[in-house]
């Protein structure tokens, strides 16, 4: 074996990049890394296991992952016993090729193989350079995430996705969809549920295709496992107060699931729906298998049940043949819903996909300003959805501490809004308080505790 059993204490550090299936990857690698006896380090210059979860959808985080890499690349030269390891969608993508651009790696996965890092390690100790890009079954998670947070935590219920968005790589480098089974989900709630955790975000990169690749269906022909049933199935789980979930998709979108969400207290009044543009043509042509007046019926349905449910969204300007006229199409939605909040991007060519060879590619300079233009509106609409929270008293889950200010504490209303105020952490944290709201921002409130 590689140096790895020298009597030292062996440390790691890992760098995420993107979305929260990366975050919670991350969890379960670290949790890994831990089980075999390594410790975090803050700084991974004193690291001597440094890991990369990569993104690919948009191109300054690959680029950002290599300068990271360069720097560490050079550090390898003085000191052979430094690990390095790209996990994640670039590796995923990249596969043998980021060997022939950087050759100090020792190893290289896709999100796929997360719970397979130590079997993967032991290769590398045993002085092999290894790729693990390959498609698998995903094995049932049996690892024990190292959580970030003490208070809140991410379940994944589903792995993969199997629409065919033009702009995007994650079919590409996350596999096909493959559901968790309930039971597994359950268990794995009720273990976080007995170590004090108290909210639980349900992951999956399309999640309400919950269930469609697991066997059985009712007498009447409806599908046995959706993720409406799982919601059912997981919501009284003792000491789990609130469950969210995300990211949905407008196809799939249910009457049903929005029934469900209004009938169960604990799950959050907050959808993160991505709409992506507000001109039909785009949508098309992005293949999202919805029309702009489809997804408004799924809003104006969740406010007809829930008028107060905050909603979120996603939204990609400058696709490859977007007109000023279509543009204004997405400013219009974003105006007519007032949304709480909405991730913005500008349209970014991912390799491999339909979108990025299409020839009306727009410049950079149209991008970035119509981005401005819609980052200022959803700025104003965030602002006034915010107002409506002022002198109403919400109910916070404390997490953390504010890192601005040592005084005061920050958590979460259940419409997911960033909620400060004054309070001792070590008393507050993972309890669920009543605060009066007393300043409101575009993205966050401020308020005091009531009694």
């Amino acid at each position: 074996m590689k140096e790895h059993t020298s009597k030292q204490t062996q440390r790691y550090h890992i760098t995420t990049f993107g979305c929260q299936m990366n975050k919670a990857d991350s969890e379960r690698m670290a949790g890994i890394l831990e089980e075999m006896g390594f410790e975090w380090s803050e700084d991974p210059n004193q690291a001597n296991l440094i890991l990369y979860n990569t993104c690919t959808i948009r191109d300054n985080a690959e680029q950002k992952v290599y300068s990271y890499l360069g720097r560490q690349a050079k550090r390898k030269q003085t000191e052979p016993n430094l690990t390095l390891i790209v996990a994640g969608c670039v590796a995923q993508q990249e596969g043998e090729q980021l060997l022939r651009r950087v050759p100090e790696l020792d190893l290289v996965m896709g999100p796929q193989h997360a719970n397979q890092l130590e079997n993967l390690l032991e290769q590398v100790f045993a002085g092999n350079q290894v790729v693990a890009t390959e498609a698998i079954e995903i094995l049932e998670d049996i690892t024990k995430p190292r959580r970030e947070s003490q208070v809140t935590a991410w379940v994944n219920v589903i792995y993969g996705c199997n629409e065919r968005c033009t702009y995007c790589v994650v079919p590409n480098v996350r596999g096909v969809e493959q559901s968790r089974t309930p039971e597994a989900i359950r268990k794995e709630m009720e273990t976080l549920g007995q170590q004090g955790y108290k909210e639980i975000t349900l992951l999956g990169q399309n999640i309400d295709a919950y269930g469609r690749d697991l066997p059985g269906t009712t007498s009447t022909g409806r599908h046995l496992h959706t993720f409406t049933d799982l919601l059912h199935y997981v919501h009284d789980v003792q000491g789990i107060e609130r469950i969210r979930f995300a990211t949905s998709h407008p196809r799939y979108f249910t009457e049903r699931l929005i029934r469900a969400c209004q009938e169960l207290p604990k799950v959050c009044k907050h959808f993160h729906i991505p709409f992506q543009s507000g001109d039909n043509q785009i949508l098309k042509a992005m293949a999202r298998g919805y029309t702009r007046e489809k997804y408004r019926g799924i809003i104006e349905k969740i406010r007809e049940y829930m008028p107060d449910a905050a909603i979120s969204a996603d939204v990609i300007v400058g696709f490859p043949g977007e007109t000023e006229a279509q543009f204004e199409k997405t400013l219009e939605l974003v105006e007519e819903i007032s949304f709480d909040l909405v991730n913005t991007a500008a349209y970014s060519p991912r390799p491999g996909t339909p979108a990025a060879l299409l020839s009306e590619q727009l410049s950079e300079t149209v991008k970035s300003d119509r981005l401005q233009r819609l980052n200022h509106l959803v700025s104003i609409k965030a602002t006034e959805r915010r107002d409506r929270y002022l002198g109403r008293i919400e109910e916070v889950l404390v997490e953390e501490k504010n890192s601005k200010n040592p005084h005061q504490v920050m958590g979460r209303t259940q419409g997911n809004s960033l909620t400060f105020f004054d309070g001792e952490i070590e008393q507050l944290r993972g309890k669920l308080v009543k605060v009066k709201i007393t300043e409101t921002r575009a993205f966050s409130l401020t308020g005091v505790m009531v009694e």
